[in-house]
């Protein structure tokens, strides 16, 4: 049986060049993100890939979604967590809704779908979940009011769910490009 890793953020950047890579593999590859368009053009390019859409803010979706994923390829064995939103025009000022909205994507977003995975790679004692972050999240940069801080607590949580996800052999992976 085919290996199987959910992207997310897959229709674009990071995500979708980890998608190609993994798809020319011969893993079963499902990529999950809000542009069904672009998601469609991604899964055109190699039979491996197939879209699953999602907002990761709707956290029943992120459920209903991993499990799409597990009816379509009968298991998951990598998550590969790469959702995020910035935008420098809009962090030139300290805007409150600016930045709770790139939290609400980058940081909880990423966390409802760590959610949904949570019970499934623990009860079967065995998985990957790899988070991207970004080197915004060691150190300030400028425009970067709500991204930098938003990555910084992805890489506190990527830590903190290390030994909790360890105990059941599930291993937690932290990518900072940058």
């Amino acid at each position: 049986m085919k290996k199987v890793i959910w992207i997310t953020g897959g229709g674009t950047g990071i995500g979708k060049a980890v998608a190609i890579k993994f798809a020319n593999q011969g893993w079963n590859v499902a990529i999950s993100g809000r542009r069904e368009n672009i998601l469609k053009e991604v899964e055109g390019i190699n039979p491996n890939i197939k879209s699953f859409p999602l907002d990761v803010n709707d956290k029943g979706k992120c459920f209903e979604i991993m499990n799409n994923i597990k009816d379509e390829f009968g298991d998951i064995d990598i998550c590969f967590f790469s959702t995020g939103t910035w935008d420098p025009k809009k962090e030139k000022e300290i805007d409150v809704e600016q930045i709770e909205n790139v939290f609400k994507v980058n940081f909880f977003g990423t966390l409802n779908c760590i959610k949904a995975v949570e019970d499934h790679f623990r009860n079967r004692k065995n998985g990957i979940i790899t988070i991207v972050s970004s080197i915004a999240g060691y150190k300030g940069l400028p425009n970067s009011t709500g991204y930098g801080p938003s990555k910084a607590a992805l890489n506190n949580l990527a830590e903190s769910l290390y030994f909790d996800f360890g105990r059941y052999g599930v291993r937690v992976c932290l990518v900072s490009p940058g």
